[in-house]
Protein backbone atom coordinates (compact mmCIF):
# COMPACT_ATOMS: atom_id res chain seq x y z
CA UNK A 1 0.00 0.00 0.00
CA UNK A 2 2.93 2.28 0.79
CA UNK A 3 4.30 1.93 -2.76
CA UNK A 4 0.83 2.41 -4.23
CA UNK A 5 0.24 5.67 -2.32
CA UNK A 6 3.60 7.02 -3.44
CA UNK A 7 2.92 6.09 -7.06
CA UNK A 8 5.73 3.53 -7.18
CA UNK A 9 3.64 0.39 -7.66
CA UNK A 10 3.75 -0.84 -11.24
CA UNK A 11 1.70 -3.52 -12.99
CA UNK A 12 2.56 -6.00 -15.70
CA UNK A 13 5.82 -7.72 -16.52
CA UNK A 14 8.78 -5.76 -15.17
CA UNK A 15 6.45 -2.82 -14.46
CA UNK A 16 5.85 -2.12 -18.16
CA UNK A 17 2.09 -1.81 -17.58
CA UNK A 18 2.46 1.58 -15.90
CA UNK A 19 1.41 2.81 -12.47
CA UNK A 20 -1.33 1.01 -10.57
CA UNK A 21 -4.30 3.34 -10.09
CA UNK A 22 -6.75 1.02 -8.37
CA UNK A 23 -6.62 0.24 -4.64
CA UNK A 24 -8.04 -3.22 -5.31
CA UNK A 25 -5.28 -3.93 -7.80
CA UNK A 26 -2.68 -2.77 -5.25
CA UNK A 27 -4.11 -5.13 -2.64
CA UNK A 28 -4.16 -8.01 -5.16
CA UNK A 29 -0.48 -7.41 -5.96
CA UNK A 30 0.40 -7.27 -2.25
CA UNK A 31 -1.40 -10.56 -1.58
CA UNK A 32 0.32 -12.21 -4.51
CA UNK A 33 3.77 -11.02 -3.36
CA UNK A 34 3.01 -12.20 0.18
CA UNK A 35 2.07 -15.63 -1.15
CA UNK A 36 -1.49 -15.53 0.17
CA UNK A 37 -3.52 -14.99 -2.99
CA UNK A 38 -6.68 -17.10 -3.17
CA UNK A 39 -6.44 -17.13 -6.98
CA UNK A 40 -3.04 -18.83 -7.12
CA UNK A 41 -2.17 -22.46 -6.40
CA UNK A 42 -0.28 -23.35 -3.22
CA UNK A 43 2.83 -24.07 -5.26
CA UNK A 44 2.66 -20.69 -7.00
CA UNK A 45 2.02 -18.91 -3.68
CA UNK A 46 5.09 -20.54 -2.14
CA UNK A 47 7.15 -19.51 -5.15
CA UNK A 48 5.93 -15.91 -4.96
CA UNK A 49 6.70 -15.74 -1.24
CA UNK A 50 10.22 -17.12 -1.80
CA UNK A 51 10.81 -14.56 -4.53
CA UNK A 52 9.64 -11.69 -2.31
CA UNK A 53 11.77 -12.86 0.61
CA UNK A 54 14.75 -13.08 -1.74
CA UNK A 55 14.17 -9.54 -2.97
CA UNK A 56 13.98 -8.24 0.59
CA UNK A 57 17.14 -10.11 1.57
CA UNK A 58 19.06 -8.67 -1.38
CA UNK A 59 17.73 -5.14 -0.86
CA UNK A 60 15.90 -4.99 -4.17
CA UNK A 61 12.52 -3.68 -2.99
CA UNK A 62 11.56 -0.15 -4.08
CA UNK A 63 11.62 1.11 -0.51
CA UNK A 64 15.09 -0.30 0.18
CA UNK A 65 16.40 1.18 -3.07
CA UNK A 66 14.96 4.58 -2.19
CA UNK A 67 16.49 4.48 1.28
CA UNK A 68 19.89 3.54 -0.13
CA UNK A 69 19.94 0.05 1.39
CA UNK A 70 20.15 -1.77 -1.91
CA UNK A 71 23.91 -2.29 -2.07
CA UNK A 72 24.76 -5.90 -2.72
CA UNK A 73 28.30 -7.08 -2.11
CA UNK A 74 30.58 -8.63 -4.70
CA UNK A 75 29.45 -12.15 -3.82
CA UNK A 76 25.73 -11.51 -4.25
CA UNK A 77 25.87 -9.90 -7.65
CA UNK A 78 28.74 -9.24 -10.03
CA UNK A 79 29.45 -5.94 -8.38
CA UNK A 80 32.84 -4.45 -7.74
CA UNK A 81 35.22 -5.71 -5.11
CA UNK A 82 37.61 -3.44 -3.24
CA UNK A 83 40.46 -4.82 -5.36
CA UNK A 84 38.72 -3.68 -8.55
CA UNK A 85 38.60 -0.09 -7.35
CA UNK A 86 34.85 0.36 -7.71
CA UNK A 87 34.46 -0.87 -11.29
CA UNK A 88 31.66 -3.33 -11.91
CA UNK A 89 32.70 -6.76 -13.16
CA UNK A 90 31.60 -6.95 -16.78
CA UNK A 91 33.83 -9.74 -18.02
CA UNK A 92 33.95 -13.25 -16.72
CA UNK A 93 37.20 -14.41 -15.20
CA UNK A 94 39.42 -17.05 -16.78
CA UNK A 95 38.17 -19.49 -14.17
CA UNK A 96 34.56 -18.67 -15.06
CA UNK A 97 35.21 -19.14 -18.78
CA UNK A 98 36.88 -22.49 -18.11
CA UNK A 99 33.96 -23.65 -15.97
CA UNK A 100 31.40 -22.61 -18.58
CA UNK A 101 33.33 -24.44 -21.30
CA UNK A 102 33.37 -27.56 -19.14
CA UNK A 103 29.58 -27.29 -18.68
CA UNK A 104 28.93 -26.99 -22.42
CA UNK A 105 30.82 -30.18 -23.16
CA UNK A 106 29.42 -33.49 -22.05
CA UNK A 107 30.81 -37.00 -22.18
CA UNK A 108 29.81 -37.21 -25.87
CA UNK A 109 31.88 -34.06 -26.53
CA UNK A 110 29.37 -32.14 -28.65
CA UNK A 111 29.12 -28.38 -28.25
CA UNK A 112 26.00 -26.46 -29.27
CA UNK A 113 27.82 -25.16 -32.35
CA UNK A 114 28.65 -28.69 -33.48
CA UNK A 115 25.06 -29.81 -32.96
CA UNK A 116 23.79 -26.75 -34.84
CA UNK A 117 26.09 -27.57 -37.77
CA UNK A 118 24.69 -31.12 -37.89
CA UNK A 119 21.13 -29.79 -37.75
CA UNK A 120 21.89 -27.40 -40.62
CA UNK A 121 23.23 -30.27 -42.73
CA UNK A 122 20.02 -32.22 -42.03
CA UNK A 123 17.86 -29.14 -42.76
CA UNK A 124 16.04 -29.24 -39.41
CA UNK A 125 13.53 -26.40 -39.17
CA UNK A 126 13.71 -23.94 -36.27
CA UNK A 127 17.28 -24.96 -35.40
CA UNK A 128 18.52 -21.40 -34.83
CA UNK A 129 16.19 -20.90 -31.89
CA UNK A 130 16.87 -24.30 -30.29
CA UNK A 131 18.90 -24.80 -27.14
CA UNK A 132 21.62 -27.43 -26.94
CA UNK A 133 19.24 -29.98 -25.39
CA UNK A 134 16.57 -29.30 -28.03
CA UNK A 135 19.16 -29.78 -30.78
CA UNK A 136 20.18 -33.10 -29.22
CA UNK A 137 16.55 -34.23 -29.18
CA UNK A 138 15.95 -33.10 -32.77
CA UNK A 139 19.03 -34.98 -33.94
CA UNK A 140 18.03 -38.09 -32.01
CA UNK A 141 21.11 -38.08 -29.77
CA UNK A 142 19.11 -38.30 -26.52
Amino acid sequence: MHEFKHGELKSGRAGKGGKVKSRRQAIAIALEEAGTSKYESNRRNRRNLRRTEGKEAKGRTAQQEREGKSHVGARGKRESTRAMGGRDARKTTARGRKASRARTRKSDGHTRQELYAKARRRHIEGRSKMSKRQLENALGLR
